[in-house]
């Protein structure tokens, strides 16, 4: 005799009835932006009062990386361009 393995809706419903996503639960600094409770503030940098992050180096730190990045693509565009010009000269 054939053992019935399918499981019904009902079953399979109550199993499902955890996976519902939920939302963020977040908490107002001090400084009155929303951040992730447990987690230091991105906009001030600090956690339980303290400042933990250096917000403006790490601005600065960005600010540094992006003009570095764009700098290199422009460098690059410009060997390319001079290389389709040597191919077209030629």
């Amino acid at each position: 005799m054939v053992v019935r393995m399918r499981r019904n809706r009902s079953q399979t419903a109550k199993r499902r009835s955890h996976h519902a996503l939920l939302a963020d639960r977040l908490a107002k600094c001090e400084c009155g932006a929303l951040r992730l409770s447990h987690r230091a503030c991105p906009e001030c940098g600090k956690y339980n009062g303290r400042i933990v992050i250096d917000v403006v180096a790490r601005a600065k730190r960005d600010a540094r990386r992006a003009t570095r990045k764009q700098k290199e693509l422009r460098e690059s565009g410009q060997q390319a361009d001079t290389k389709k010009e040597e191919t077209t000269a030629t």
